[in-house]
């Protein structure tokens, strides 16, 4: 279970977000976020008026971790580095979501702990991880200074021989009826740039693979640039299939191996390998996985075979 409901008697009228201050030891603007999102309920409703006074009974809706022992692979005083498996999303989608990386870093490290950026659900590897507000807005300024730099394996179709310098500008899509991919490459986008560097070769699947280098760091960067110069990661069901296919995968109507028949693999082939940065010390941490392992696995599966 990801929330609960706990019920609170209120003895002194007080200001809602000033009871969640000193109840839950929050700051202001993490008070704020908790009245925003509705987790504060008056005889069953939520309260979102935050200089609202309350008194007597209320409920507050509270985020309860689970764990399956997933440990991370770096730590220090201030942050943890986790190598996130496939499949397992960043943070919750909604209350009813049961399992995420979020439950994981809460439940060893408290509520106050926070991951500092994102990668999709489907893609495995590094994530950096603050123990506390103040270390998560530092890590998270350094993304924006794009003084953290990070470097991806993915396997993608076609053969590419030598080095590539993508620099396609990505626009955030904001009508969905008409298309429903998240971003596209389009002239109204903000500047990306990505490199891609060929690894190795697999001739009897006519896949590469690649090293990719993100310069900026837009949402689902990587997969819109290789789809971009027609190379797209083997198993993306978004970025690589027709609209048709990619809008019935979007629409949950293309089933596990339908969806591992056109795209070459049951899961996105896209990996965070390592990251570099600098906090008090220089990093330069690698994950465990092996990720060239998996791909070679795949290339020789039966349902590659020609």
């Amino acid at each position: 279970m990801s929330y609960k409901i706990k019920q609170f008697s209120v003895k002194r009228k007080v200001k809602v977000f000033k009871f969640l201050i000193d109840q839950f030891n929050l700051s202001i603007s993490e008070a704020q976020r908790w009245i925003d999102k509705g987790r504060v309920l008056k005889n069953g409703k939520p309260l979102y008026q935050k200089s609202a006074f309350i008194e007597g009974d209320i409920e507050v809706i509270l985020f309860v971790p689970d764990t399956m022992g997933l440990e991370p692979i770096f730590e220090t005083k201030d942050f943890v580095l986790y190598d996130k498996p496939s499949g397992v999303l960043v943070h919750p989608r909604n209350r009813h979501t049961t399992y995420t990386l979020t439950h994981e870093l809460k439940y060893r490290y408290g509520p106050r702990a926070n991951i500092t950026h994102r990668i999709d659900k489907e893609t495995s590897g590094l994530v950096l991880c603050a123990k506390s507000p103040d270390v998560e807005r530092r890590i998270k300024l350094s993304f924006e200074n794009r003084e953290i730099k990070k470097g991806y394996l993915a396997l993608v179709k076609g053969e590419i021989s030598k080095e590539i310098f993508i620099d396609a500008p990505i626009y955030k899509n904001r009508d969905f009826s008409k298309i429903k991919l998240k971003v596209f490459i389009d002239e109204r986008g903000k500047p990306s740039q990505t490199i891609i560097r060929p690894i190795k070769y697999f001739t009897q699947t006519d896949m590469t693979l690649v090293e990719a280098l993100p310069l900026t760091g837009r949402q689902h960067q990587i997969r819109i640039h290789l789809f971009h110069v027609k190379h797209p990661i083997v198993g993306d069901p978004i970025y690589g299939l027709s609209t048709k296919n990619a809008a019935a995968y979007l629409d949950g109507e293309l089933d596990e191996e339908k969806r591992a028949l056109l795209s070459g693999a049951k899961r996105l082939m896209l990996h965070a390998n390592w990251i570099q940065f600098r906090y008090e010390n220089s990093y330069l941490i690698k994950s465990k996985y092996d990720f060239e392992k998996e791909c070679q696995n795949l290339i020789t599966s039966p349902c590659q075979k020609k």
